[in-house]
């Protein structure tokens, strides 16, 4: 068994710490949220990334603000192998949920103490992981209204693409390092419960195409065409498909093509299950 990374080994080690705090088992995990038992397993053990929602979730129940363990989460993700090769309901990116409210009864002091170490544990997190240049790192940051704010240090300008448009096209948009701080286009559900985001990278020049909560089976396309409708040159359809329950558990890439403003973006999703094709597309604005 290949070991994991040590970015998704450093999560894997914060997610099963607030597993032992919720004082729930694997079952009990899967009862409370929308994800199974074995699925937990993987997530808990490092072999398979969790979505973002799992790891929410697992804060959600163990009390935990979510901004360290989703930092963490996002450098796993940014460093991660991304292994992929009526009408439609353009959804905006969903929203985290809000944080749990501090115990009943506790003082402002106390609530600025857990805050302060909070800080000092995600600062540990920046220092220790520094990946290839990758430290998108959320601080948690008290207001003067006592509510957190999130911040990205350093700026994605700090990481360097390893291609730019048509060098990028069928590439790998985690291996290129094209995909720390990418714009999400638009996002879609499909009618059996799939996330679909089109996702676009200023710095190198490229789109592509995500998926999760998905089957094995399940297939992603994605083209882009320019602004005359022309298909965008030396570009094509690419696809990615959901091979195995490791997959399915997983966020699931297209390779890129090269986008510029004025690019339409179309992805279409095509269930291994029942139902039809259903696609949706956006337009590079910058």
């Amino acid at each position: 068994m290949t070991a994991p990374s040590p970015e998704r080994a450093r999560l894997a080690a914060a997610l099963l710490e607030l597993k032992g705090r919720t004082g729930l088992s694997l079952a009990g995990l899967a009862a409370k949220t929308a994800f199974s038992k074995s699925s937990w397993d993987r997530y808990l053990n490092g072999r398979t990334l969790p979505p973002r929602d799992a790891v929410q979730e697992l804060c959600r129940l163990a009390g935990e603000p979510e901004g360290r363990c989703v930092a963490l989460w996002e450098i796993a993700e940014s460093e991660g192998s991304g292994r992929a090769a009526q009408g439609p309901r353009v959804l905006p990116p969903t929203p985290s949920p809000p944080e749990e409210a501090p115990p009943a009864g506790a003082t402002a002091d106390a609530r600025d103490v857990h805050r302060g170490a909070t800080l000092v544990a995600v600062l540990a997190s920046v220092s220790a992981v520094a990946v290839g240049g990758v430290a998108a790192v959320v601080l948690l940051l008290p207001h003067r209204d006592g509510e957190p704010r999130a911040s990205l240090s350093p700026p994605a300008s700090a990481v360097e693409p390893r291609c730019r448009g048509e060098v990028c096209e069928g590439k790998s948009p985690m291996h290129m390092k094209c995909a720390p701080a990418p714009e999400t286009l638009a996002s879609y559900r499909t009618a059996g419960g799939a996330w679909l985001e089109l996702r676009y990278s200023q710095e190198c020049g490229t789109s592509w195409a995500r998926m999760w909560g998905t089957r094995v089976g399940d297939r992603l396309e994605m083209s882009a065409r320019g602004d005359d409708g022309e298909k965008a040159r030396a570009g094509g359809v690419r696809s990615a498909e959901i091979r195995d329950g490791v997959d399915a558990d997983s966020y699931v890439y297209t390779p890129m093509t090269a986008a510029r403003p004025g690019t339409v973006v179309r992805a279409c999703f095509h269930p291994a299950e029942g139902g039809g094709t259903e696609c949706f597309d956006s337009t590079v604005v910058r």
